[in-house]
């Protein structure tokens, strides 16, 4: 049993007043200190701070410089940690795709699809409905039950047979990637994709966005003029079989008799960029081997764009990420500097990591675990600083994974004065941020944050919107409780939550806020929660009875059908955007499934 379970309270007073007495005569974190670093992060000159890009690179010197003059040392090599990260998806030279002897043109007849295997094929094309094998109690829609298309390309229309519908059962299989998938698990060779006309009028391919993975096979987007040349000798047609399919509701595959070949060439080309890592050395002789580990990634969206995670994705501009994160990284800069004025008074080192590629799948955290020669076990806990700058009049600070760690909530009842911050205490230690790398290897976490807002993931993020002051706050906090983790007892691990969010293709079974909806429609133009139940995802996101929901992932929701639209095309471990009416005020939840 630790020390903290022994000696509750009596320690911790006893280790605040020692905090204070220690510290009082260092130098003060201020609002203007703050103000300087965000202002530089979230200026025009780093254009957003894309992973990868000269913004990125130029944050990720700013960081360094501050550390040094801080008088921190270089955790590893010289206070940097470059990876090279997937910065965008062409076509390669060597796409090629011919109907008998004839060579189509990229980009005008076929194009890769993002999530196309790199290959030679050829063979048989088969037509193959909405390319759906769907058995469940409620829905029966099998494609491939009158063909084999093992060995074959495989001819599969996009979208669902109830397009028109604002909800629909199909919804949660009509993914392009989905369709690919089944198709590979049942043989195919290749995957040609086509919109019937009733799905995309004007047959446009779609840029080319990074996000998905290889899925195994060539997958190509082939215009309806193709398709309809493949279908020629069944004296078929892409808009009559669309229609047949919509109207009769019946599954429809069958030969072709024609032969396609093609390569498919999708080139993803990759950019550097660096996590920074310094540290402030413990003065124990033992438990100096020992770390704190405070991080902040400094990443953002750059200009935004499709694909790029903005809420406006039709506007191209400077997404500038003030609040997310330049003002987690100006609160670690000046809780550094901070505490290397007072370093004599630390027992275990502070390890200081700024990530880059958070917002692409907390890549730069991921890639310190891996490589990182730290024994996992000589973490004490890692603290995670977040969305620190917009602390509002209700002074909620969220603290998540206060479950990983027996004294964490006895800590924050200590050091937090409750005049000041008022602490929304979540025991998860999986969440949509850089800590969650750290929960999977069994390290203790704290994640802080003032949560999302309107301007997040915008270009209205900007450095004039931050209540520096608040940060200030938050700093006195984190500050006492960094102080306590560097100085207190070796803290013992406590699995609170998944370590990981699923992913994968598995069917998508029961995805829910957790909340009961007003089902009788009493709200109109959005969806009252009418309960929040406790330690769900729409509860450890924020949400409260009464909110109304009235956009999930800037979609509308207008009505309980909206609804159960917008859930069914989401998936278990993915983070989500939710605007809700709160009292006649616009509220963003981030919320975790």
């Amino acid at each position: 049993m630790s020390l903290f379970k022994k000696s509750g309270f009596f320690i911790f007073t006893l280790l605040a007043l020692g905090f204070s007495k220690e510290h009082k005569n260092l130098p003060g974190i201020t609002p203007n200190k703050l103000k300087q670093h965000v202002s530089y992060l979230a200026s025009d000159a780093l254009k957003g701070r894309l992973t990868g890009s000269e913004g990125d690179s130029l944050a990720a010197d700013y960081i360094l410089k501050q550390f040094k003059k801080s008088g921190l040392k270089p955790l590893f090599n010289q206070g940097l940690r470059p990876f090279r990260v997937t910065d965008k998806i062409i076509n390669g030279q060597s796409n090629t795709f011919l109907i008998k002897d004839t060579l189509l043109k990229t980009d005008i007849d076929f194009a890769p699809l993002a999530f196309s295997e790199n290959g030679i094929f050829s063979g048989e094309v088969v037509f193959a409905g909405y390319g759906f094998e769907i058995h469940e109690d409620s829905l029966k829609w099998n494609d491939y039950s009158e063909i084999d298309i093992k060995g074959k390309i495989a001819l599969i229309l996009r979208g669902d047979p109830e397009i028109e519908k604002s909800t629909t059962p199909f919804a949660k299989y009509s993914k392009d990637r989905d369709k690919v998938l089944e198709a590979k698990d049942l043989g195919a060779k290749a995957v040609l994709l086509v919109s019937g006309k009733l799905f995309d009028p004007e047959d446009k391919f779609e840029p080319l966005v990074k996000g998905d993975q290889p899925v195994g096979i060539p997958a190509f987007r082939i215009t309806r003029k193709v398709a309809n040349n493949l279908l020629k000798s069944q004296n078929k047609t892409i808009e009559d079989l669309e229609k047949k399919l919509n109207e009769f509701r019946k599954p429809s595959g069958f030969l072709t008799n024609q032969a396609a070949s093609g390569q498919s060439d999708v080139i993803q080309t990759t950019a550097p960029t660096r996590n920074v890592a310094m540290q402030i050395q413990g003065n124990d002789p033992y438990l100096k081997n020992e770390y704190v580990i405070i991080g902040a990634h400094f990443d953002h969206l750059g200009m935004g764009g499709i694909g790029s995670g903005s809420r406006v994705p039709d506007t191209l501009g400077v997404h500038y990420g003030a609040d997310d994160n330049a003002s987690g990284v100006a609160m670690m800069l000046e809780l550094a500097h901070k505490l290397a004025s007072g370093s004599k008074n630390l027992k275990r080192s502070i390890a200081f990591i700024a990530f880059s590629g958070e917002e692409e799948g907390l890549l730069g955290s991921k890639w310190f675990i891996d490589s990182s020669k730290i024994d996992f076990k000589k973490i004490n806990a890692m603290v995670n600083l977040d969305m620190v700058g917009r602390l509002n009049e209700s002074l909620s600070l969220q603290i998540g994974g206060v479950g990983t760690a027996e004294p964490f909530k006895k800590m924050i009842a200590t050091f937090c004065d409750t005049t000041q911050l008022k602490p929304i205490l979540a025991d998860e230690g999986f969440g949509p941020s850089d800590h969650a790398s750290f929960y999977g290897k069994n390290i203790p976490v704290l994640f802080l944050s003032t949560g999302a807002h309107l301007d997040y993931h915008t270009p209205e993020d900007t450095w004039d919107k931050i209540n520096y002051d608040g940060m200030v706050k938050i700093s006195d906090l984190s500050l006492q409780l960094i102080t306590e983790l560097a100085n207190g007892a070796k803290l013992e691990f406590k699995e609170a939550g998944p370590k990981t969010g699923s992913s994968g293709r598995a069917r998508r079974k029961g995805i829910t806020l957790g909340i009961m909806p007003d089902f009788a429609g009493n709200i109109k133009n959005g969806l009252r929660a009418d309960f929040v139940t406790a330690g769900k995802p729409a509860a450890l996101g924020g949400m409260v009875k009464g909110d109304i929901i009235t956009f999930i992932n800037g979609k509308p929701v207008n009505n309980i059908q909206d609804y159960m639209f917008r859930l069914n095309q989401l998936k278990r471990g993915e983070t989500i955007s939710v605007e809700v009416l709160r009292d006649t005020k616009k509220v963003v939840l981030v919320i975790q499934l």
